[in-house]
């Protein structure tokens, strides 16, 4: 069993991300550089519309991690983030907006339910 830091991504999202539709998650923050270019345990989690509980569904890697300068870039970016004005996670002044490349490196099927808990990051998560 191989042990990855995970990061937690809310489901319909991580669907997207799992289908290869969203390519650059979107965040208020860079991508800690601890994390950049490592695989990563994507573990999918309900957040308010999901029926399930949190479960390991991808190996990732953040190729790279940039700043939007404003809301004009963002959006000529929607193609990739699919973040659209109506989304929770739309653009706002009050804080940055990240792009992070997403590489999916293996799909995990049957998911593995996650054990160990974090807000955003999670460690040891076994595989």
């Amino acid at each position: 069993m191989t042990k990855y830091t995970g990061i937690n991504i809310q489901w319909p999202i991580s669907q997207l991300i799992l289908s290869g539709e969203k390519i650059v998650e979107t965040r208020t923050y860079d991508i800690p550089t601890k994390y950049l270019n490592v695989p990563m345990a994507m573990v999918e989690t309900p957040g308010s519309e999901g029926n399930f509980k949190a479960r390991t569904v991808a190996i990732v890697r953040f190729k790279s991690s940039f700043k939007y300068k404003n809301k004009t870039e963002f959006y000529k970016d929607s193609t990739r983030h699919l973040v659209t004005p109506e989304s929770p996670w739309a653009w706002s002044d009050d804080k940055p907006k990240w792009g992070w490349e997403i590489e999916i490196i293996k799909l995990i099927s049957p998911p593995v339910p996650c054990q160990s808990k974090g807000i955003v990051y999670r460690k040891n998560v076994s595989i």
